[in-house]
């Protein structure tokens, strides 16, 4: 390991404990856009997430965008979940290689509450009115090796939250590395997401008519005010993971991880996943979720996926997961990758 590689691993250790150890209890669920916690890629999540040194496709952009340094051909990758209480979410993302420049990439991430019914204390089954909310994030990311064995990545985001007449807008940038060690090929990741600016509900529905002084006859009882809305942090995560291929042949592929992650707005947890690998073609996936969270509901992981090959440097994977969430039931996964 050379100088500036464990500089740069102590760096985002020591930046990402510090920007997190103020937790107390008072914080939990209290960030502003917690969609920005929802993992992505039908792969990571069959693994429990514990992807932050094991993500190498377009879901890397999301959990450690060092992971795309090595990238060789341009990828795109789409997602869709049933989130749970009948939410939609879908992600997309996309990696073009630079060569020896690095790696460009883009995302967008869209969590749809869908269409609900007004209601009000005195129509209580509804106005008649329909309002939407929905969350969106659009990322643009670079990473790149600064040696054979170590690389760093960036994102930065744009984050939008709306619903009904009011939204908050907000920006964001993400930080990440990725050691690989001549240990059998054990893969050191670290990554601190969410580092950005506060965001705060604003709109016309903010806009209220106020009677300054209602006790007195003949002023004005409609004096234009605004109701102050609250500034709110993003949900800031540090993640420091460990994965290995335990074997690794033409025929077999087995590889184990295990993540850390300590976020903002609630108490550390482990992840644990694994992976085995059938001729690059088949694969089966397990993995825990949340483990030693404080009232988690997440927990049990399962995974598979399909690969094929085409034209030798043309290939399209099909993975599918499916996330136990406790008393929430359960989020299903889809994502297909297309790598040319």
């Amino acid at each position: 390991m050379t100088k500036l590689t464990l500089f740069l691993l102590t760096l985002l250790f020591l930046i990402g404990n510090v920007m997190t150890q103020d937790l107390d209890v008072s914080k939990v669920g209290i960030t502003a856009a917690p969609f920005l916690e929802i993992g992505v890629g039908a792969r990571a999540i069959g693994m429990g997430g514990a992807v932050v040194a094991n993500a190498n496709d377009a879901s890397a952009l999301y959990w450690n965008p060092a992971g795309i340094a090595g990238a060789k051909n341009m990828q795109f990758l789409a997602m869709h979940t049933n989130w749970i209480a009948d939410m939609e979410f879908n992600y997309a993302g996309f990696t073009f290689p630079l060569g020896a420049l690095g790696t460009m990439g883009a995302s967008i991430t869209v969590l749809n509450y869908g269409n609900m019914n007004v209601r009000t204390i005195d129509q209580p089954e509804g106005t008649g009115e329909i309002f939407n909310a929905l969350d969106l994030s659009a990322g643009l990311s670079y990473a790149r090796s600064l040696t054979d064995r170590f690389s760093i990545g960036f994102n930065a985001k744009f984050i939008h939250q709306s619903i009904w007449h009011e939204s908050a807008q907000g920006f964001a940038v993400d930080f990440g590395t990725l050691f690989v060690t001549g240990l059998n090929g054990l893969r050191i990741g670290a990554s601190l997401l969410n580092f950005g600016t506060d965001m705060r509900m604003e709109g016309k529905d903010v806009l209220v008519f106020y009677d300054v002084d209602p006790g007195a006859l003949g002023n004005n009882d409609r004096v234009p005010a605004n109701l102050q809305t609250e500034d709110w942090p993003l949900p800031l995560t540090f993640q420091f993971g460990l994965a290995m291929d335990v074997i690794k042949n033409d025929m077999n592929i087995v590889t184990l991880a295990v993540d850390a992650v300590h976020p903002y707005d609630n108490t550390e947890s482990i992840n644990l996943g694994a992976e085995y690998g059938f001729r690059k073609t088949l694969f089966l996936r397990a993995g825990y979720r949340d483990l030693m969270l404080r009232d988690g509901e997440q927990g049990v992981t399962f995974g598979i996926g399909f690969s094929n090959r085409f034209l030798d440097n043309f290939s399209i994977q099909l993975d599918y997961a499916y996330a136990d969430f406790g008393r929430l039931d359960n989020a299903q996964h889809l994502s297909l990758s297309v790598t040319y």
